[in-house]
Parts: C-alpha cells; structure tokens; sequence
C-alpha cells in the first residue's frame, strides 16, 4: 500500500507559494493598490478557479468601502473611465477575459492583468501587469514549475497576492480598527 502524506504535500504547496510570491515585484503591487484605491469601481473577471479568487477579492473590497462586482453579477453597473477592470489570467490568452478587457477598454477603464505571461494578447489591453511567474497552461520557459495539480499553483498565488493587497490598502486608507470591518459582513447567515 502506498503511504499518502498530507505533510508532505503541503510541504510542496508551501515551498512553491514561496517560491512564487517571492518573485513578484513590489513595485507591481504598489501600483494594483493604488489604481484599486483611486477607482470609483472595481470589476474583476476570470475564468473557473481563477474567477473564485477574484471574486473573494471583490468581496473583500467591499468589506473596506470600495465598491466592487465581478462581470455578470446581476447587480453589475456599467464601467466608465473613472473605474477598475482587474483581469486573472494566467496565460492572457483566455477568451472571455480578453474580450471584456477589449470592452472595458472602449469606455476607458483601467486595465490591471495578474498573470504569467507578459506576451499574451492581454498586453494589448492592460494598463498595468502583475506577473505570478507560475506554470500555466502555455508551459512558457520562464515559468515556476509546478507538482500541483494543473494551475493550482497560479490560483493560489493569485489570492494570496490579493490578500497582501487588501492588507495594504487598509494601511494606506488608514483603517486602524480592523474590528469595524464586521459592519460590512453579511448578516444573514
């Protein structure tokens, strides 16, 4: 019988989120931050486990007073030139993504992509990039590769980066009392 170790798997997800969020360049982040702080509104899109992430994202956003919807929601508010489109795509080449960055380019929004590969068609679109140089689907040389399960790795990253964000624009927003956040949780659970 084959012995599983969960030690040694997390082991593997440790080292490789390391490894990935290490290489993330600072100044990158500072500029995510305050393009997100300077927007009216902020829109995020992906695609499967890529969109989840965001999606907690914006849900975060909300918790610290900015507004925040994911494409499709139903409550979604059109896009203008005053707000954010943040764009996960590994690749940069999944379809969906590129599209509604193409849209939200044509009514001058802020384009912010965090992804892997600074060559895709994104490029084309984004403002800003934000590269998590993990394995994507593309397989491109330069990548971190991974022992995880397709693009866990990039997924992972990508919410932990957004994590450090959110932490960040609390500090530069001045929210001393993390505890006040609590009144803008659900409450009906």
């Amino acid at each position: 019988m084959i012995k599983i170790s969960y030690a040694a798997k997390r082991k593997i997800i440790m080292d490789e989120l390391q490894g990935a969020l290490e290489n993330i360049q600072e100044s990158d982040i500072n500029k995510l931050v305050e393009c997100i702080c300077m927007a009216d509104t902020v829109f995020v899109v992906g695609v499967g486990r890529v969109m989840l992430m965001l999606q907690a994202f914006a849900k975060r956003l909300n918790h610290l007073g900015i507004r925040a919807n994911f494409v499709g929601a139903i409550d979604e508010p059109a896009i203008t030139e005053k707000d954010v489109l943040l764009v996960g795509s590994g690749s940069g080449e999944s379809v969906f993504p590129v599209a509604i960055a193409k849209i939200a380019k044509k009514y001058k929004a802020k384009i912010v992509h965090i992804g892997s590969n600074s060559q895709s068609t994104m490029s084309n679109y984004e403002d800003i990039f934000v590269r998590i140089p993990c394995a994507t689907k593309l397989h491109l040389i330069d990548e971190i590769s991974s022992r995880q399960i397709m693009s866990s790795l990039f997924e992972q990253s990508l919410l932990i980066l957004l994590d450090a964000a959110a932490m960040m624009i609390v500090e530069k927003n001045g929210i001393y009392n993390l505890d006040d956040l609590w009144k803008y949780h659900a409450n009906l659970e």
